[in-house]
């Protein structure tokens, strides 16, 4: 598609640029009605290209496949113009004269934020752009109340929106896996783009896919059930964290190959990070217990819904581990036993991390011996000449 950089400019006051003005005001709603053809035109035929390319899975001729498909492919790039041309010239020029509406006016913003991302991040901008243009025109059907053309476009919208996230998500995951060689943007950005996108998906594809789509959705639903409940009222960091948890235990079964385990993997372990210094930094016991709850949730969800599939491990020695852990597991008989099953495993990783997680090994310690688990001795004795003290700890 033909990309040309707009800017908004206010119109001078003088009286040609009136005149210039005036005349512009007019001119729009012949734009408006031309492009809007257009865009129906376009997308009519991108609609009958997407029936054929559905009921051509049975065609038995592959060249006869191949033509439909490509026909599909180039109705499709036709018809995102169209819509791009909607916005280049009837949108852009209405929000110059002051004569657009707040979705106009929203609807370019969006186009120049999008457009931004062009010089250092084009793949993600491709599919942004296109995700963007789909989403502009599906607002459009919605708001006119076309309710036939609806039922009839929201399956071929469904079907791209799902390829274009997921290849948003798959670049992503590129850049993690190539460890940001490009320095471009930094794992920290990275995730955080990661989230927002499954939030985004979460938000507004997923209650278009339970209404039409719901037979594929079943294995997700629960979860996602459990996050409407974050959606209302402002989020601190520990219900924020526990958000994205769930985000990410969705993405597992939604985005399995776009957002690998290795990826998902490094997203748990940054999401366990991050709590363990929210307990740390927690200002009351009742927070430092709030997010040492989400910690035990975290435990959880990256033992059972990550490393128990996982198939390649680097170190024989940790999947024999985890073999003993996960036979463990599965004669847990109440909370409280998997609880301390949970916290003497992350005490193993602890131990063995370079990092200095002395803070958060202590509470473990101490919440085992809360649980009876352990014992806690005060290290004290008396010797001839005196008393020797050290520290005490749990033993």
């Amino acid at each position: 598609m033909e990309e040309r950089s707009l800017r908004v400019l206010r119109a001078d006051t003088t009286f040609f640029s009136k005149i210039s003005t005036t005349i512009s005001k007019l001119l729009v709603p012949t734009k408006v009605g031309i492009n809007g053809m257009l865009i129906s035109i376009k997308r009519n035929n991108v609609l009958k290209s997407y029936e054929a390319f559905k009921d051509s899975t049975d065609i038995i001729d592959t060249e006869k496949r191949e033509a439909i498909s490509k026909k599909y492919e180039d109705t499709y790039a036709l018809y995102l113009e169209a819509i791009d041309k909607y916005v280049m010239d009837s949108v852009y020029t209405k929000v110059k004269n002051e004569t657009a509406t707040d979705f106009e006016k929203n609807a370019l913003s969006k186009y120049y934020e999008i457009t931004r991302l062009k010089e250092n991040e084009y793949i993600e901008y491709k599919s942004r752009k296109q995700k963007y243009l789909l989403e502009l025109d599906f607002e459009g059907i919605k708001l006119n109340n076309k309710t036939k053309l609806y039922n009839r476009y929201v399956m071929f919208y469904l079907s791209k929106v799902d390829a274009l996230y997921k290849a948003i998500l798959k670049n992503y995951s590129v850049k993690l896996s190539d460890n940001l060689s490009a320095k471009t943007i930094s794992r920290e950005e990275v995730y955080k783009k990661i989230f927002k996108t499954l939030e985004e998906y979460i938000d507004e594809i997923m209650p278009i896919k339970v209404e039409y789509d719901k037979v594929k959705c079943e294995e997700v639903l629960e979860d996602y059930d459990k996050l409407e409940g974050f959606s209302v009222g402002k989020l601190d960091e520990i219900n924020y964290m526990e958000k994205n948890m769930m985000l990410l235990g969705i993405s597992r079964k939604l985005f399995t190959h776009s957002l690998p385990l290795i990826v998902a993997e490094q997203c748990y372990i940054d999401l366990l990070k991050k709590t363990r210094e929210l307990i740390v930094n927690a200002k009351s016991e009742d927070k430092k217990e709030e997010a040492y709850n989400l910690l035990i949730k975290l435990i959880e969800d990256y033992n059972i819904k990550l490393l128990s599939t996982k198939i390649y491990w680097e170190k024989p020695q940790e999947r024999a581990d985890y073999k003993i852990f996960w036979d463990k597991y599965k004669n847990v008989k109440d909370y409280k036993e998997k609880e301390v099953l949970f916290i003497k495993e992350d005490l193993k990783r602890l131990n063995r991390s370079k990092k200095d997680y002395k803070n958060i090994i202590k509470l473990h310690k101490e919440k085992l011996v809360k649980l009876g688990e352990m014992r806690s001795f005060k290290d004290n004795c008396k010797t001839i000449t005196g008393r020797y003290i050290k520290k005490c700890v749990n033993c």
